[in-house]
């Protein structure tokens, strides 16, 4: 716009020029001729500032159209921006403007584009938290009214309600099975308890030196009746004797503990586990490996999401919850570190890196999850 008006004082200083210029040629020609006399009675009378109004309007006039002429593009232009800003309030919000130029109604476009990207971004975002949410509603129902419903059962059986009287090994059946049932439901609760904390950001961590091979070694020992139990062996193999990095211990523990926990459910057919440690002195790369059942490829960017299960009733089968590799990336993710997955014949390896000298207040992280 300042350069259409300075365009438009160009063009009427210009025509000023000319006809002072054609004036004054005039006013020669009439001197020469001898005629200046009426001239000069006519410049002395009202003539001189009826011309003078004459040039004034004259000028006002050649600019006021030079300007319009030269902003009829812009407005026309402003125009499409006022529909395109009334189709948004009306609620379209596939209204898309073309930017034209470099000026400030071209910026005004590609702002007004960006605004619309970011609404459009922030609705795909809340009906996608929508329906997590109602997914996670549903999922929490199921999950709790199974081992519930059948914790009931077994209890109105032991209870002899129905006037039965149980011999004493099947009383001591139903009795375990109704324990196993409340663990089960005490771990789903644990884990969305903790699920919740971590991606609201309510989890404090505290950092202090963990000696990963000895945490690892701990664990490994602690699992060893859920190993005789499936029939399987356990490695622990590491290129070093122990490696010191720094870490909230108490989540590194239950970050290995899912991964452990999900090898033994899902790879007893494989009769074994190996887990590798390979530390360097900025990377501690720990590999949780199982030799069950082989991971379709297209499913291996989903087990880190919340309640995804592979193989839908095998999952409900082993106990699954669908949130214990969901935790494990947040922990991860709290450590500054990365978790990747491959499956094939070869085993089903989750690699877990983890900074050795991890620095909490350097790291830039919000709400996980």
């Amino acid at each position: 716009m300042a350069a259409n008006i300075g365009y438009s004082t160009l063009i009427a200083c210009m025509v000023e020029m000319f006809l002072i210029t054609n004036l004054s040629i005039i006013y020669r020609y009439l001197t020469e001729s001898g005629q200046h006399e009426h001239l000069a009675l006519f410049f002395q009378g009202q003539g001189g500032i009826i011309a003078a109004v004459i040039c004034v309007i004259l000028g006002i006039l050649v600019f006021s159209t030079a300007f319009l002429f030269l902003q009829h593009k812009s407005m026309g232009y402003m125009g499409k921006i006022s529909a395109a800003v009334q189709n948004i309030s009306e609620g379209d919000l596939n209204t898309a403007i073309e930017v034209v130029g470099d000026d400030e109604f071209s910026a005004m476009a590609a702002n007004l584009n960006k605004m619309v990207g970011d609404i459009r971004e922030l609705m795909e975002r809340e009906r996608e938290s929508e329906r997590t949410k109602n997914e996670l509603i549903t999922n929490i129902a199921h999950d709790l009214r199974t081992p519930l419903t059948s914790i009931i059962g077994y209890l109105e059986l032991l209870s002899g309600e129905q006037g039965d009287k149980l011999p004493l090994e099947m009383e001591k059946k139903y009795i375990d099975i109704a324990y196993s049932k409340a663990k089960r439901l005490e771990k789903l609760i644990e884990d969305l308890f903790g699920f919740t904390k971590m991606t609201y950001g309510k989890v404090v961590m505290k950092v202090s030196q963990v000696d990963i091979i000895k945490l690892l070694s701990q664990l490994l020992e602690e699992f060893y009746p859920s190993f005789a139990d499936h029939n399987l062996t356990y490695e622990l193999t590491s290129n070093v004797p122990a490696k010191v990095i720094m870490a909230d211990g108490n989540l590194l523990a239950r970050l290995f503990d899912n991964l452990i926990n999900n090898a033994i459910k899902y790879g007893a057919e494989g009769k074994r586990i190996i887990v590798n440690v390979h530390a360097d002195e900025e990377i501690a790369a720990i590999s949780v490996i199982n030799f069950g059942y082989v991971i379709p490829e297209e499913e291996l960017p989903l087990l880190f999401d919340k309640f995804y299960r592979v193989e839908q009733s095998r999952a409900v089968s082993t106990g699954g919850t669908g949130l214990g590799l969901a935790i494990a990336k947040n922990i991860v993710d709290m450590h500054g570190g990365t978790i990747q997955v491959s499956s094939d014949f070869n085993g089903t390896v989750f690699m877990v890196k983890l900074k050795v000298n991890f620095d909490i207040n350097k790291e830039n992280f919000g709400k996980i999850g």
